[in-house]
């Protein structure tokens, strides 16, 4: 009995089922068609979904972990083969095959999802005034799904536009492997996106710190870019945050954090004067921009970190507040399918008369300071 298969020997099987074992998120983020999610956690209480006439794949990211789960099934009588290159070879096999659809991505976008995403794109950089005449902006793209989008958005703009800006396509290796560093080169081969790379070794400087690694990889990230961008000549920052973020952010501040903030459409940047980081995808939805991925194609990586490359996703065990947040929506979702429209409305329309404190400017207020004004003019008013 076989013990590996590589991906080309997937289109000469017959009768066989591919079984992802990394987790329910990255596994929705982006999969081979047709595959079976069995997180591997749950693959001892879910042996009964599994047929022995049958040939299982077994899949994880890059074939590591996939190998030990696909030998344990065989130890028990299964007809089980690890997939070796993994879902990243997957990715690197389908690119490879969609080499000349770059056409056809391109005017997806201004045809099938012109009304769900390139629409709202536009409203956004109007509604917020985040792009004017002569900015030169650095499109940062880390390699996932929202990013790559943006960039093809502001390629669509630039064949548009109505007046002149600059774009650099701006890509920083914090220390990706090499194979991850592979796909997010040959996706922007594939999209025809003429990108910028330049290195770092943020990941090395956060290897040793135990709290918080993701949030100071993240800092320190967001540092790099508005430095390089500045090199560049650059006076803005484009990032790919979308509408979903902005809400599970809103709601993640009041759960976890004990505050009320939002995630703004564009921001000054505090350490380097005369730069603003902008957010393009602002209000498009995620669910649109993973109907322009899987329409096209496309495969993205979910998570490029270095130090997750054996895992199934990130914190496979440990889920993140965002994930839990990003869950809780979905539940609210399914009584009220505006849950989302109205948080988003919620920090339009804050109304500080009926607020007991805010800060603005850094500085905390509270709603005693104008308490016996108001209450007077209120008085007034009824007298009146």
């Amino acid at each position: 009995m076989k013990e590996e298969i590589s991906v080309k020997d997937l289109n000469s099987l017959d009768n066989y089922i591919i079984v992802d074992i990394r987790d329910e998120i990255a596994f929705k983020y982006g999969s081979i068609k047709g595959a079976v999610s069995i997180p591997q956690n749950e693959i001892n209480d879910r042996l009964a979904e599994l047929q022995k006439d049958k040939l299982i794949v077994v899949m994880c990211k890059s074939g590591i972990i996939s190998y030990n789960v696909s030998e344990e099934l065989r130890s028990r009588g299964y007809n089980a083969v690890n997939l070796k290159e993994g879902y990243y070879g997957y990715m690197l096999k389908t690119l490879s095959e969609n080499r000349d659809k770059a056409k056809d991505m391109e005017h997806s976008i201004i045809k099938k999802f012109h009304r769900s995403i390139w629409s709202k794109f536009t409203l956004a950089l109007n509604e917020y005034e985040l792009l004017k005449e002569n900015d030169r902006v650095a499109v940062c793209i880390s390699g996932g799904k929202d990013s790559m989008l943006m960039a093809k958005l502001f390629q669509e703009l630039k064949r548009h536009n109505k007046y002149p800006f600059e774009v650099v396509y701006l890509v920083m290796d914090p220390g990706y492997s090499a194979e991850n560093r592979k796909i997010i080169e040959e996706n922007a081969r594939l999209l025809d996106i003429p990108i910028t790379v330049f290195e770092t070794n943020i990941f090395e400087s956060v290897l040793h710190i135990e709290k918080s690694p993701c949030y100071i990889c993240a800092r320190m990230r967001r540092g790099y870019l508005y430095s390089k961008a500045k090199e560049l000549g650059c006076n803005k920052i484009a990032l790919g945050h979308h509408f979903d973020d902005v809400i599970e952010t809103t709601l993640m501040g009041m759960l976890f954090g004990g505050q009320m903030q939002a995630m703004m459409p564009k921001l000054h940047s505090t350490n380097f004067e005369g730069m603003e980081l902008i957010r393009p995808l602002y209000l498009i939805h995620e669910k649109d921009i993973k109907h322009w991925r899987d329409y096209n194609g496309l495969h993205f990586l979910q998570c490029a970190c270095k130090f997750t490359d054996t895992c199934t996703s990130c914190n496979p065990d440990n889920k993140s507040k965002r994930q839990v947040t990003k869950q809780l929506i979905a539940e609210l979702e399914k009584d009220n399918p505006q849950i989302k429209n109205n948080i988003y409305k919620s920090i339009q329309n804050v109304n500080l008369d009926t607020l007991i404190g805010y800060k603005q400017n850094g500085i905390k207020h509270s709603f005693l300071e104008k308490f016996d004004e108001t209450g007077n003019n209120n008085e007034r008013r009824k007298i009146r």
